[in-house]
């Protein structure tokens, strides 16, 4: 299970938790504007934006999981299981395999109203990458610094909303996920006037009690509402470093700690890595589950106009400053 999020100072950034029981070999990964993209149906782009994410790499190939392109427009895929729901290939549709989704969009897109008209036109289909990697059920967040929509592939077709809060987690369905913030709109940050009964003279013995009532699970519907909750009240300096920092702070907020979530007898889901990526800069900045630190890879250090892909190894090991 996993939450994306974003946030806007000065830059905009987007981000996500990846929450699952083990890891896939993902990477930092810079897919330059050369790097020949070869799709199932749709032919081969030769020229495209570059891209900055993390992925696995299989045959040369970037099964990104969430990235942003030099344009500033950044997407993530969620796990969306017994929703999503992917077509055969259909005559006058870009048969675009799910796999194939997230550079299909950030290649040729360089803002969210590219991505919705480029979207109009595609079917995502279910051919797999390979026999051994089925296709994953996801739906999508897709942002730049004014718009936000999720896209999700159901048996009726494709769906698009519009994401005006900025966070997207699994299930239930989008539009589920934001109706159900109707049921918290008395929390607040401030602290709770007494409207349980005027006969009693109740107290607020402490602080933070106008939130009480906002979810602590790990279920994905209750961290859309706390992230949603967290973010929408978020406040930092406006600088690289405030914003960065108080990013992590907002997706820290539906954080897994290994024991907590058990999905089979000894393995327990965990927040694999957390993201933050300044999509104006091009700097993606990330922490893993023992690697509490900020690394950071900036995709403008790098040569965008070569042909070939450039990788970096996640940093997955504790790193302590001792200052004695």
């Amino acid at each position: 299970m996993c939450t994306a999020a974003t946030y806007k100072t000065n830059d905009f950034y987007f981000g996500r938790t990846l929450d699952y029981e083990s890891s896939y070999g993902e990477e930092m990964v810079i897919m330059p504007r050369g790097f020949q993209l070869k799709f199932v149906n749709m032919g081969i782009i030769e020229n495209h934006y570059a891209v900055i994410g993390v992925a696995h790499v299989a045959q040369n190939y970037p099964l990104f999981y969430d990235a942003a392109n030099e344009k500033g427009l950044a997407m993530a895929g969620l796990n969306f299981v017994g929703n999503a729901f992917y077509h055969d290939d259909t005559d006058g549709s870009d048969n675009v395999a799910q796999f194939e989704f997230i550079p299909w969009i950030l290649c040729q897109c360089k803002n969210v109203a590219e991505a919705r008209k480029l979207i109009e036109k595609v079917n995502i289909t279910k051919t797999q990458f390979s026999p051994q990697m089925p296709a994953g059920q996801l739906h999508w967040i897709i942002a730049d610094k004014t718009n936000c929509i999720v896209v999700e592939s159901v048996k009726e077709g494709i769906k698009v909303y519009d994401d005006s809060v900025g966070v997207l987690t699994n299930n239930p369905p989008f539009d589920m996920q934001m109706f159900r913030l109707n049921d918290f709109r008395g929390l607040s940050t401030k602290q709770p006037e007494n409207t349980f009964s005027d006969k009693f003279d109740l107290k607020a013995y402490s602080r933070g009690m106008g939130a009480m009532g906002l979810p602590g699970d790990l279920s994905s519907q209750s961290r859309f509402v706390r992230a949603a909750f967290v973010k929408m009240n978020s406040h930092s300096g406006a600088d690289e470093q405030d914003s960065v920092s108080q990013f992590f702070h907002i997706l820290g907020s539906v954080d897994q700690q290994r024991g907590c979530c058990e999905v089979a007898e000894g393995k327990y889901e965990i927040t694999i890595y957390t993201s933050c990526c300044n999509t104006d800069k091009g700097i993606y900045y990330y922490t893993t589950y023992n690697g509490h630190q900020i690394s950071a890879v900036d995709m403008h250090k790098e040569n965008l106009d070569s042909f070939e892909l450039i990788s970096y190894p996640m940093i997955t090991n504790e790193i302590i400053n001792f200052q004695n």
